[in-house]
């Protein structure tokens, strides 16, 4: 196969010459590979535009597969084992929610979200989600809320789940059935993340990653070797925190980060980009952003085709197509496929001659290929220097046939048919006798079976299962009275503001020789609001380059400082990253086997009303720390006028149920909060964090009144 497309000379004005450059281009491809080849074409753009040229920049490339099958590394695996364990895992996960819904109209759940994903996740399971061991920390993986049942069909076959909770779907209140969602909470010891309000996987995903180098740089945890997966829609895709903290991945050099954007084209109610083309659309946006982009939009089925394409036609036609059609196109018979995709052209008929109807219907898409899918994960987990997106292209309800695959109501499907569980039984080959389908019966083979051996090999190569959660941390030994003991006896000579109050603790904090190295101060660009700036001294500001300049206020004490090991996480104006990196570092215990108490400080008005949602997902995942509202009551700051005064915020904070929130009036009192606090989250392993609200306005600070201290832990 030829490197450099031909393509169509139409509109050149010396057709030779151009041909002249890409045999020249081609010449270098293959004597001395293409980033040779690259950094010529690079040079030859930067002395056109020197010269005065105007080339605007591409963002996309053409709609095709970027990695060519010559370059494809291929899987290791059993495949024929392999597509008999993905079929099994569709059919129970598709026989779960059906079964579910039979005789209950009100359950729900979702079965064509899984089944477009199926693959993508299959090769994962099995060749590159690693589980925590001795020798690795093990990946975190941030699956599609949508398809759960796909997760728990692949932890039945592994004998982690049994057919009785299958059964009990969405009915896990006594223990015996498992939640709609991945829900840690719900679910303490199998999901880490919970993913299905959507939007917050992808940015929680990101600040993630990003705490994993953090933690590298400050020598607290070996996060080497470490990924991040993230599992999105492509609909998901318009929430904006999904593509909020794209450019911060790639100046920070997450390559530790991969995300997989399912592109079954459909949200909903309809197609995402009807009149457009999603994968092209996100390809802008990440390329742009800097991101390492692979699409894997064709199957194997579609190679040959590519590599006659000798004029272009081929690859000219699939970019004109907008997605609304080709969702048209994937759901219609072979005869239909042929007229409306090939038919425009004689030349493009003539390609696919050899190819009968039923051929051409059942050529597959990239993201149901398992040989693309395995060839685009090689590669993202090779890539160094930039985090990587693959965009796979897949149809909703894959399998599910005439009712549901690829229509537009096929999101809120629940319930099949017999005449459909025979057609979908057919074609995966599932072995169940037909009078047996009308019970919907669930298939998992012996344990001694190729299938179920295979996949419980696949994972103890990989470390262990996946999805699994375990608070692997020890309980950290309780803190001294001797930080907190200046604060109980007050400060009756002079006024103090309780934001500053906070402020000493959590520097008394940093100083100490036992838990200093664990607090983690996140402040969304608001230190010298609250009086925190010293802290840039004292500890830094942690950068993932150090400090390649000289700070404007070098010749001050308390200088702008910025070090690869500092303590402090300045995340600039962005309550819902700092919220997310609060997040990383408040579920450590679980994720990273590490005791971290981070400390998020805000402007108290910009809070919960802001971030509401992340809020409940920190409660959700079971995470640690305090959030801290700074600032607040009746302002003394010139010109801030009525935001300060904040009354709403514990309202906002009550309903989640594992959130202590407290207005403290004294200092004495933040003193006693933060340091049970401490106690019951990291020494007795108390699922619950905390929201303090200090105030701005300053005040004599009494000392404790004696016998005020409760004896029994703070409720």
């Amino acid at each position: 196969m030829s490197a450099v497309p031909q393509l169509p000379a139409a509109n050149d004005p010396d057709a030779l010459e151009t041909q002249e450059w890409l045999d020249a281009l081609e010449a270098v491809l293959e004597r001395e590979g293409p980033e040779r080849a690259h950094y010529l074409l690079e040079r030859r753009v930067e002395k056109a535009r020197r010269s005065g040229a105007y080339i605007p920049f591409s963002a996309t490339t053409a709609d095709i597969n970027p990695i060519p099958p010559h370059l494809e590394e291929r899987s290791p695996g059993d495949h024929a084992l392999e597509d008999r364990i993905r079929s099994y895992c569709r059919w129970n996960a598709m026989v779960m929610v059906a079964r579910a819904n039979k005789n209950d109209d009100e359950l729900g759940g979702h079965i064509a979200s899984f089944a477009s994903v199926g693959t993508l996740f299959g090769q994962g399971f099995n060749h590159f989600w690693r589980a925590p061991s001795d020798t690795h920390g093990g990946d975190l993986v941030y699956f599609q809320g949508h398809s759960s049942p796909g997760i728990y069909a692949r932890a039945q076959l592994e004998g982690r789940l049994s057919e009785e909770q299958m059964l009990n779907f969405r009915r896990e209140v006594d223990g015996k059935g498992i939640s709609s969602y991945p829900h840690p909470w719900l679910m303490p010891g199998f999901w880490q993340f919970p993913t299905v309000s959507m939007g917050l996987g992808p940015i929680q995903a990101i600040y993630m990653a990003r705490f994993l180098k953090y933690l590298h740089s400050r020598g607290l945890a070996n996060t080497e070797n470490r990924k991040v997966w993230c599992f999105c829609g492509d609909g998901e895709m318009d929430e904006p925190e999904s593509l909020g903290a794209i450019g911060m991945a790639v100046r920070e050099k997450l390559d530790n980060l991969i995300f997989i954007v399912n592109c079954n084209l459909q949200r909903l109610d309809g197609p995402v980009r009807g009149n457009g083309k999603i994968i092209q659309e996100l390809e802008a946006s990440f390329r742009g952003a800097g991101w390492n982009v692979i699409k894997v939009i064709w199957g194997t089925d579609w190679d040959q085709l590519i590599e006659k394409d000798r004029d272009g036609l081929l690859v000219k036609r699939m970019g004109e197509l907008c997605d609304g059609q080709y969702q048209k196109l994937f759901v219609e018979s072979g005869a239909y496929f042929r007229q409306n995709f090939f038919g425009t052209d004689p030349r493009l008929l003539k390609m696919v001659e050899h190819l009968s109807d039923e051929q051409l219907a059942k050529m597959r898409l990239g993201g149901h290929d398992p040989l693309k899918v395995y060839a685009a994960y090689k590669a993202a987990v090779e890539h160094t220097g930039s985090p990587t997106v693959i965009l796979a292209k897949t149809i909703k309800g894959y399998g599910l046939g005439e009712s549901g695959e690829g229509r537009n109501i096929t999101h809120q499907q629940k319930k099949i048919n017999d005449a459909e569980l025979m057609t979908f039984r057919s074609r995966f080959g599932i072995p169940i006798e037909d009078d047996k389908l009308h019970e919907a019966p669930f298939y998992r083979p012996p344990d001694d079976s190729p299938e179920v051996r295979y996949t419980r090999e696949r994972r103890k190569q990989l470390g262990g299962y996946l999805p699994e959660r375990k608070m692997r941390a020890p309980k950290l030994e309780p803190s001294g009275e001797e930080v907190f003991k200046e604060f109980f006896s007050g400060a009756e000579d002079r006024k103090v503001s309780t934001t500053m109050v906070l402020v000493r603790i959590i520097a008394k904090l940093l100083r100490d020789s036992k838990i200093g190295k664990l607090i983690v101060p996140i402040i969304p660009d608001e230190a010298r609001t609250f009086g925190m700036e010293a802290l840039f001294r004292q500890v830094g500001i942690y950068s993932s380059v150090g400090q390649r300049y000289e700070p404007v206020d070098m010749d001050t004490l308390l200088y702008y400082k910025e070090a690869k090991d500092g303590q402090i996480l300045e995340e600039g104006i962005t309550e819902a990253g700092s919220i997310s990196e609060f997040i990383a570092a408040g579920t450590s215990p679980a994720n990273h086997g590490i005791n971290v108490i981070p400390f998020f400080v805000f402007y108290s008005m910009f809070g919960l009303q802001r971030v509401g949602d992340l809020a409940w997902a920190a409660g959700d995942q079971r995470a640690k720390g305090f959030l801290c509202g700074g600032t607040a009551g009746r302002t003394t700051l010139a010109g801030e006028g009525l935001q300060h005064q904040d009354g709403h915020s514990h309202l906002l904070a009550y309903p989640i149920p594992n959130l202590q929130s407290y207005d403290p009036a004294f200092a004495y009192e933040i003193a006693v909060i933060i340091q049970e606090g401490i106690r019951r989250m990291y020494v007795e392993q108390e699922d619950i964090f905390y929201s303090l609200t200090v105030m701005n306005e300053p005040w004599v600070q009494p000392a404790m009144p004696e016998g005020a201290r409760c004896p029994m832990p703070l409720q």
